[in-house]
């Protein structure tokens, strides 16, 4: 009787794992769009990958180039949360060389999210020129100024939140006017950043809970967003947008439920700036 239940068992762990692991390889494309039809702003299409954690990712390059092959971008941007061990950095290359094929016209631009920062220095600035070497602008609370059609974009790199690496005035510093475009790894910064315009921010860090059944409670310790029960997709803060990527990837052990790896599209009306009005955080829709 015992070793009958405990076969048992056995066979539905097995496949409750198998089917965990199968829902990793599921992945969504997901759009995105902002901004006035009516406007005749110009248009920038961003390509958004985070959370790639290569030790636990299931996709592999040529799968993700043939997801991505047929659009063109303008931008690509990397939220963060690569990788955390070292000898996983080689593993980046054939990925950061797929993205490369898609010649995105205003280039390529990269956060850094917490487990990165779990890399020893001399390992984490060996990442940072892997990035380097294949044309991709590594932003630790920098920003890099691009111009669509005539419009200033201003690209706000914020470093990872949850590691105490934010720095708002050092990322703000000489930002002029026009479209600002922030780009960090844990969204929970948007809720310090109401002396900090952004008309749009893209992040991570919560992989949409990657275990969200039958609620994802273990995200409670990841600070407020989470508990605010907003992990993924679209939503605002004082009236601006952002956007909580689910991740390509998977941390701790290789499974999904209720979550779905994504990459994602946004296509963005760069609309003239418009004062956001003070106002709780929101779920958009």
């Amino acid at each position: 009787m015992f070793y009958g239940l405990l076969i048992m068992f056995i066979v539905i762990i097995s496949y409750i794992l198998y089917k965990g692991y199968k829902n990793t390889q599921d992945v969504a494309v997901n759009y995105t769009k902002l901004g006035n039809p009516s406007s005749h702003s110009p248009t920038i299409r961003i390509l958004h990958v985070s959370d790639m954690h290569l030790e636990n990712i299931s996709i592999t390059p040529d799968q993700l180039y043939k997801k991505i092959s047929d659009k063109q971008v303008d931008l690509i941007a990397l939220t963060g949360d690569f990788l955390d061990r070292k000898w996983t950095i080689p593993k980046l290359i054939p990925y950061l060389n797929i993205l490369k094929k898609l010649q995105p016209t205003y280039g390529a631009y990269v956060v850094f999210g917490n487990h990165d920062y779990v890399l020893r220095e001399r390992n984490f600035k060996k990442l940072k020129e892997v990035f380097h070497e294949h044309g991709f602008k590594t932003l630790q609370n920098e920003r890099e100024m691009i111009e669509v059609n005539g419009k200033a974009v201003n690209i706000i790199g914020i470093d990872d939140f949850s590691t105490g690496r934010s720095d708002l005035v050092k990322s703000y510093q000489n930002v002029g006017e026009g479209y600002h475009l922030v780009l960090t790894h844990d969204p929970n910064i948007v809720l310090h950043m109401a002396e900090h315009r952004f008309d749009y921010l893209l992040s991570g860090h919560f992989h949409g809970g990657q275990i969200h059944w039958p609620k994802p409670y273990h995200l409670v310790k990841m600070g407020k967003l989470a508990r605010m029960k907003m992990v993924k997709g679209l939503h605002h803060f004082r009236g601006a947008p952002f956007y909580i990527s689910e991740g390509l990837g998977q941390t701790g052990i290789n499974i999904r439920f209720g979550s779905q790896p994504e990459i994602t599209y946004h296509d963005i009306l760069l609309d003239d700036v418009v004062k956001k009005e003070a106002g709780e955080a929101t779920i958009a829709g």
